[in-house]
């Protein structure tokens, strides 16, 4: 089945990208999404199964409840709280991440 990675913001995406298979889908909710960005979320991802990596501070936890409740069967991904943030996540354990949800 195709996948979709939802992640916070462009410096994630671009982390990924890096790590990830050229063309994997990559989607931003650009900080807590609006009503709006939820339905363009909701269409692209019909259909496919998704990944949810969001950063471990407050605000990554509260888009991360969101898209629970918006993709109830989604993988969550997490980083250790000690890096915070998806985009200052060392790229080994990014990697691992990945490798261990054999994304690569």
């Amino acid at each position: 089945m195709p996948s979709v990675m939802i992640v916070e913001g462009i410096h994630d995406k671009e982390r990924l990208q890096k790590l990830l298979p050229s063309g994997f889908m990559i989607l931003c909710t650009y900080g807590i999404p609006t009503e709006d960005r939820l339905q363009q979320i909701r269409e692209t991802c019909a259909d496919l199964e998704v990944y949810i990596f969001t950063d471990s501070d407050l605000v990554g936890r509260r888009i991360r409840g969101i898209l629970s409740e918006e993709f109830p069967d989604a993988i969550h991904l997490h980083t250790k709280k000690e890096f915070g943030e998806v985009e200052n996540t060392p790229e080994e354990y990014l990697q691992e991440i990945l490798e261990k949800n054999e994304l690569i």
